[in-house]
């Protein structure tokens, strides 16, 4: 991932964190959960559930039936893990 891409990926992921609980419903959340999946090579290809786990620290499921644990990492990175 190139540095820009990353700091637009942080920017964002960041003003996640002060987004409230059970905001699956949110669009805006939606895209950038699916935004951050995809720059990570992972696939999504709807968001269908969004769980807020702590500061920016989620479960997203997807509509093809993956899940994924997106976070940000304590070097500040968005990092997705398929569960």
């Amino acid at each position: 991932m190139s540095p820009r891409v990353l700091v637009t990926v942080l920017a964002a992921f960041a003003t996640l964190g002060a987004v409230r609980a059970g905001a699956a419903d949110d669009p805006t959340l939606s895209q950038d959960m699916k935004a951050v999946i995809a720059l990570n090579g992972q696939s999504c290809d709807k968001v269908t559930a969004v769980k807020r786990n702590a500061d920016s620290d989620y479960t997203v499921s997807c509509q093809d039936g993956n899940r994924y644990h997106v976070f940000v990492d304590p070097k500040g990175r968005a990092t997705v893990q398929k569960l």
